[in-house]
């Protein structure tokens, strides 16, 4: 019969075993963790304005996603946002004409980029960029114009028109 040492060990690494498998799968849920990196390949977009968007966004095709934003960085020369996404490599069939907007899942979740495909019989490749971006909607920036031209109808009081209103 193995000795009671020898049971309290088997056991207490099994239990070690269980505990890092429990924080290994959740890291892997969460996407805090770059030891599971996904399969795929870099594609670039330059924006003007990126809004919320976020390391670790979806990028979605048609409302399935498939990928992630892995970078953001900022151009000096141009200094528009310049998003880096890494695309599965199921999808490998994305034409190099498409165009990628910043667009918010509802009134106020988050930003993601979601890639419209065009025509052309080229596809993107590691490295690709994206050369047409559609910018994300500030909800602050749209509130700001309405307010002000609410305050500012119009905005055509010519001299002709003051005085023909006395």
């Amino acid at each position: 019969m193995l000795s009671q040492r020898v049971i309290e060990t088997v056991v207490g690494l099994f239990l070690l075993a269980a505990i890092l498998a429990l924080v290994a799968l959740a890291f892997k849920v969460s996407g805090l963790t770059t030891f599971f990196k996904q399969e795929g390949y870099d594609i670039t977009a330059a924006f003007d304005d990126i809004g919320q968007l976020k390391v670790r966004g979806s990028v979605k095709i048609g409302g399935v996603t498939v990928g992630e934003v892995t970078d953001i960085k900022i151009d000096p020369a141009s200094f528009k946002a310049v998003v880096t996404m890494r695309i599965n490599s199921a999808v490998n069939d994305i034409p190099t004409d498409s165009s990628a907007s910043i667009l918010t899942a509802g009134l106020l979740g988050d930003n993601y980029i979601a890639i419209t495909p065009m025509y052309s019989k080229d596809f993107l490749k590691n490295g690709g960029e994206i050369p047409e971006t559609h910018s994300a909607m500030i909800l602050e920036k749209l509130i700001g114009q309405f307010l002000f031209s609410i305050g500012h109808p119009g905005e055509k009081n010519t001299e002709e028109d003051k005085g023909a209103k006395k």
